[in-house]
């Protein structure tokens, strides 16, 4: 998913000097912000309290979304470096196409995973028939310094392991929960899951102690650490955690993101993730020259333009503001 603003702010993330080295129990609020012509989603990274969690460094929130009578979501090719996109549903299908050749349907559940490295161009769509509801969270993950150069791939992965316990199933997106790997590839240790807890459930999730964790709601009411953590919010964790009390007032779904702190800074804007003016400049003159980033085919519209770049420089600053 594409970054829409039409006036970016740069972001400067990573950087251990910021990292909560304790429990904490610290609610992000989501800025909104529009998708397109019909989709609105709600942005919690970066934040203005928080730019990264591991190496998770953007996450949007969306739906649920009647779209019985619209096109849904519909994002033109645009471009990517120096960072992974995960796509992730609940409700929907997204149709995703990149530079690469890859044509795929993402349904609920399922993990597309796309590696942007040195550079890659994407669209995403709803389908012309679609299902009614749209929900679902687009997130990018960070890639360090020896590997955002890589050659960008496609992955697609219908069948995640899953985690259970009385009331919790827990689907693995990435990384590793409680001995239980994702076949998605990552480059730096991280965790993704999806957690789906029943009416009532009050359990215990394990924790690694040397990652922070950040829990985003989907739907339902539950409480996290003792904190209710409303649909579209998520609860910022910090480091220093062996498990975690959860409690669904309802039937409830959160995603878990957690990670070893991200020791390298870095700076975001748009679609690019590089580590000095230089990276982000470049690739937006690439984008716009047509060069390096390839071309999405079979999408039915023109790429996006990318933004001016802002007048003043762009400065790394850690990971909180």
């Amino acid at each position: 998913m594409s970054n829409l603003d039409l006036a970016p702010e740069p972001s400067a993330c990573g950087g251990r000097g910021f990292v909560v080295a304790e429990p904490v129990r610290e609610l992000l609020s989501p800025r909104t912000v529009k998708l397109g012509e019909s989709t609105e989603v709600r942005r919690l990274l970066p934040n203005l309290g928080r730019r990264m969690i591991g190496a998770w460094a953007f996450v949007d929130h969306y739906g649920p979304d009647d779209i019985a009578d619209e096109p849904g979501m519909q994002v033109p090719p645009h471009p990517h470096i120096g960072l992974q996109t995960v796509s992730w549903l609940h409700e929907g299908e997204v149709l995703h196409r990149d530079s690469t050749g890859s044509l795929q349907t993402i349904r609920p559940r399922e993990l597309g995973l796309m590696t942007a490295g040195r550079a890659i161009s994407h669209s995403e769509e709803s389908p012309k028939r679609h299902a009614r509801y749209l929900h679902g969270a687009q997130l990018w993950v960070a890639l360090p310094d020896e590997h955002r150069h890589t050659e960008p791939h496609f992955e697609y992965h219908a069948d995640l392991p899953t985690v259970t316990a009385p009331g919790l199933t827990a689907t693995v997106i990435l990384g590793t929960l409680d001995g239980t790997t994702s076949p998605g590839t990552t480059y730096t240790p991280l965790v993704g899951a999806d957690l789906t807890l029943t009416e009532g459930t009050r359990t215990r999730l394990p924790l690694d102690p040397d990652f922070e964790y950040g829990v985003l709601s989907m739907s339902g009411s539950v409480h996290v650490d003792g904190v209710p953590v409303t649909p579209g919010s998520m609860l910022y964790l910090g480091c220093g955690r062996h498990s975690l009390p959860l409690h669904a007032d309802s039937d409830a779904s959160v995603m878990l993101l957690g990670g070893e702190p991200f020791a390298e800074e870095l700076l975001m804007w748009w679609n690019f993730v590089g580590r000095t003016q230089e990276d982000i400049s470049r690739a937006r003159e690439d984008w716009m020259k047509g060069l390096r980033f390839g071309e999405v085919k079979g999408y039915d519209g023109a790429p996006l333009t990318a933004p001016q770049l802002p007048a003043a420089p762009l400065k790394p600053r850690g990971r909180v503001r």
